[in-house]
């Protein structure tokens, strides 16, 4: 996506360039004032109109809603699904991981051993290659789409019950308790250490240095807040649904107004 902005740049700087030039070829042109004024008004206008299509956001926001619109029909086509089916999709997609990435990578080396020996236009199968690989992303809505499905399968609900079998087990218990019993001590040492008169200010400057140091955590600027609120794809039946049944709602609206 960031690779994006340089070609749209260069059109709308080549487009600045070709209605210039234009603009001073109409002047040459035999025909009145009003006319010519008239032409350069209406190219002006058109590439105005044009050049604000030629944006890195509205590119940004066409792929997105393809992206959404995608992740929908994988919805509504998994919700139909029988528990088998779902289960089945889910593996494939889980194989679908290394498969892609082994074939990607094997096309690369076999392209780049054979560089010399193979015609100079079989390494234009390196984006193939690279489509390949990045093709594991077009398969993660697949997970949350068949998982209602597929959690009704009766291996899967063996699963569940095996897992709540281990959490009832004493020694699991016991484990889990003094767990949160460790997490919770730490926790009240380090506010009773905070609350040492003196101490206050140089934990709390020990522990933001420790975080940015070696986290590299730090305070989500606007722009990055506005860039996830742009790009945050909800991986939710629910939200689909209900996205759907806006649709319908607002189909069955305009339907209505027609007939009247």
């Amino acid at each position: 996506m960031q690779m994006v902005w340089l070609p749209l740049f260069a059109a709308k700087v080549l487009g600045d360039v070709i209605v210039t030039v234009i603009d001073g070829a109409v002047r040459f042109l035999p025909l009145s004032e009003a006319k010519r004024r008239q032409w350069s008004r209406s190219i002006c206008r058109n590439w105005l109109w044009l050049r604000r299509k030629i944006n890195y956001r509205a590119f940004e926001q066409a792929v997105h809603n393809a992206f959404e619109d995608g992740m929908v029909w994988v919805f509504r086509k998994c919700r139909h699904l029988t528990p088998n089916t779902a289960l089945l999709v889910i593996l494939c997609a889980v194989l679908w991981l290394p498969i892609s990435f082994g074939a990607a990578t094997a096309m690369h080396a076999i392209l780049l051993a054979k560089v010399t020996s193979w015609p100079a236009w079989m390494q234009l199968l390196h984006p193939l290659a690279t489509v390949i690989a990045k093709s594991k992303l077009l398969v993660l809505p697949v997970y949350p789409a068949a998982w209602p499905q597929a959690k009704k399968h009766p291996l899967v609900q063996q699963v569940f019950k095996g897992y709540e079998i281990i959490k009832r087990v004493y020694v699991i218990r016991k484990v889990g308790l003094r767990y949160r019993q460790a997490e919770i001590a730490g926790i009240a040492a380090v506010e009773r250490l905070e609350r040492t008169v003196g101490l206050t200010a140089a934990v709390r400057w020990l522990r933001e240095a420790h975080v940015a140091k070696h986290c590299r955590v730090e305070k989500p600027t606007q722009e990055l807040r506005s860039f996830f609120a742009r790009w945050s794809i909800k991986f939710s039946a629910e939200y689909y649904e209900a996205k759907e049944r806006q649709a319908s709602g607002v189909h069955h609206q305009t339907a209505a107004s027609c007939e009247r």
